[in-house]
């Protein structure tokens, strides 16, 4: 990040700013070219040690970098969020079709905190929190996960309306969870 101080690294303010989110935007890259697409989202957030689950189809490489570590100097791991995204959307089409075969992907959201107001108009600029980070999306195939998932989705969206999904419903909607590999949080805010 080339401005350190607009830098988010408490992990209550991060998750606040994915909490006051309503719309995630997911960018891919498929056969015909690169595609950005906004969604409605629920998530999970943990703190976890070490590389936690959401690494777990990167393990092979995790180990690979750390077989060259000096065991007796590694400290102890800071607590760290690990945050997983669920989506949903018809079962076809372009990102459906990528989606359902698995793909990395990257993530942005954002928070439009309003007008910053400047002496000149280079000055001018627009006063926000965000999110941005990179990860892999896959479908959620178990019926049980895709209730949870579909409810978390309704949790964030909607949080007073009623959760209830028929067992058709659940056929025929397409449900992908994103493991966020990284993410960072930026705020720029004005001068006070």
């Amino acid at each position: 990040m080339r401005i350190s101080k607009r830098e988010i690294t408490d992990a209550c303010a991060l998750r606040a700013v994915i909490d006051q989110c309503r719309v995630v935007r997911v960018g891919a890259v498929d056969e015909a070219g690169v595609f950005v697409v906004p969604m409605n989202f629920g998530y999970d957030w943990r703190e976890v040690e070490g590389p936690g689950d959401v690494l777990e189809f990167d393990s092979e490489e995790l180990l690979e970098e750390r077989a060259d570590v000096d065991e007796d100097r590694l400290e102890e791991p800071d607590p760290r969020p690990e945050l997983t995204l669920y989506v949903h959307s018809a079962t076809e089409g372009r990102k459906a079709s990528l989606f359902s075969r698995g793909a990395q992907v990257a993530i942005e959201m954002d928070i439009d905190l309003g007008l910053i107001a400047g002496e000149s108009a280079c000055a001018y600029s627009r006063a926000y929190r965000s999110i941005m980070g990179t990860g892999y999306i896959e479908p959620v195939e178990d019926l049980a996960e895709k209730h949870r998932a579909l409810a978390l989705i309704m949790a964030h969206l909607a949080p007073d309306a009623r959760a209830e999904f028929s067992p058709a419903a659940l056929e025929r909607t397409g449900v992908f969870r994103i493991a966020v590999r990284e993410f960072t949080g930026k705020e720029h805010l004005p001068n006070r």
